[in-house]
C-alpha cells in the first residue's frame, strides 16, 4: 500500500484540445448555408438568451410567494379597517335602538323584536364606511428578502 497516496480513485484523464493559430484567429463558424457567423454575437445572443431563462426562473419561483404576501397583507388590512369601522359605528347606537325586549305580568321576559331597519342602516353604514376607507388607502409595498 502507498501511503503518500491521498485520493486512491482512478481518475478520469480528458484529453486537451489543442487549436492551432488558423482557428484561434479566424473567430468565423460556417453555418449551414456557408454563411459565416462572427463568434462574438453568438457570445452576446447567447448570454442575452442565459439570462432572459435566468430571470424568467427566478420570477417564476419568486411570484407565489409574493402573490401569497400580497394577500395576506391586504387580508390584514380589511380586518383591520373592519373591526375599526363597525366598533365607530356601533359606538353611535345603543342597545334599546336595536332590540325591544317585552315583558309579562310577572316581569319574565316573554319576547325580544329586533328593529330590522335600524340593524339594516347599520350594516349598509358599516359597509360603505369599510369601502370608503379600502378606497382611500394609498399604494403600499411588500418586500420579499432573497437570503
Amino acid at each position: 500500500m502507498n501511503m503518500h497516496k491521498i485520493y486512491s480513485r482512478p481518475r478520469i484523464k480528458i484529453p486537451k484540445i489543442k487549436m492551432n493559430r488558423i482557428g484561434i484567429q479566424n473567430r468565423n463558424l460556417n453555418n449551414i448555408n456557408g454563411q459565416k457567423i462572427n463568434t462574438n454575437k453568438l457570445k452576446i445572443i447567447m448570454i442575452i438568451l442565459i439570462a432572459f431563462f435566468t430571470v424568467t426562473t427566478i420570477l417564476k419561483a419568486v411570484y407565489p410567494i409574493f402573490d401569497n404576501l400580497c394577500e395576506s397583507k391586504a387580508k390584514s388590512i380589511a380586518t383591520i379597517i373592519s373591526n375599526e369601522e363597525a366598533t365607530n359605528i356601533m359606538k353611535e347606537h345603543s342597545y334599546d335602538e336595536l332590540f325591544t325586549i317585552e315583558k309579562d305580568t310577572n316581569n319574565n321576559i316573554g319576547m325580544i323584536k329586533s328593529n330590522i331597519i335600524k340593524i339594516n342602516e347599520i350594516t349598509s353604514d358599516i359597509a360603505l364606511r369599510i369601502q370608503k376607507r379600502i378606497d382611500e388607502i394609498e399604494k403600499d409595498n411588500i418586500e420579499i428578502a432573497l437570503r
